[in-house]
């Protein structure tokens, strides 16, 4: 596994929402008073919601919060590739490079992601954008994937992912799922089996009385 470090400038101070703060004590109060240190990942992603991504100040904020040695949530930090530990856009998109994925175009989404954004873990020169190549998304049906905000985004070709780019550089909300339109990880296309509603919809079930029911009163 490769080393994971901090960014070199950071910022000079990290101070939790109200918000995130009161979804940080929910998480807390789920462990014993001496286990509260097990929140140290829930805790970790609500900041990088907040912020982007996971400063060393807010490392110390988070370890204070929880009463544990700075180093030990560092430890977590640099453990899970899910932490960002550099600044990111304000869209960072995650595109999966894993075998399937790479089977089915992911290379040519990496290629748009070079030509528009810059290098892996780079940001855009306008702060919208910032990409990562990712494992297995587990999504390999609907490859290639690429996840925008905790969401999937499946079937992509280029002009499908570069369409999805320049909606959310003017502004405007993308809609998770297949390019193709496909139902979940459906084939292609309209269903072709199960068409006949009454064959699942229960229609054509016998009705029966269950034993042993309460007298009623």
């Amino acid at each position: 596994m490769s080393a994971r470090r901090l960014a070199a400038e950071q910022p000079g101070s990290f101070a939790f929402a109200s918000a995130t703060m009161e979804q940080a004590r929910w998480w807390i109060a789920k462990y014993p008073p001496d286990r509260k240190q097990s929140a140290v990942i829930p805790i970790m992603w609500l900041v990088q919601k907040q912020e982007g991504w996971v400063s060393e100040p807010a490392i110390r904020a988070i370890a204070e919060l929880l009463g544990m040695a700075p180093i030990r949530v560092l430890e977590v930090a640099t453990f899970y590739t899910m932490f960002h530990l550099h600044p990111v856009g304000k869209h960072h998109l995650q595109v999966c490079g894993t075998t399937p994925c790479m089977l089915r175009g992911s290379e040519d989404l990496k290629a748009l992601c070079k030509r528009r954004i810059g290098e892996a873990h780079a940001v855009s020169a306008d702060g919208l954008f910032s990409w990562e190549e990712m494992e297995c998304l587990g999504a390999c049906v609907n490859a290639p994937v690429v996840a925008i905000h905790d969401y999937y985004h499946e079937d992509l070709t280029p002009g499908a992912f570069e369409a999805l780019m320049d909606k959310l550089a003017r502004g405007e909300s993308v809609t998770p799922g297949s390019a193709l339109g496909r139902q979940t990880s459906a084939p292609e296309g309209d269903a072709t089996v199960l068409t006949d509603a009454s064959l699942f919809d229960g229609s054509l079930a016998k009705k029966i009385t269950l034993p042993n029911l309460p007298e009623k009163v």
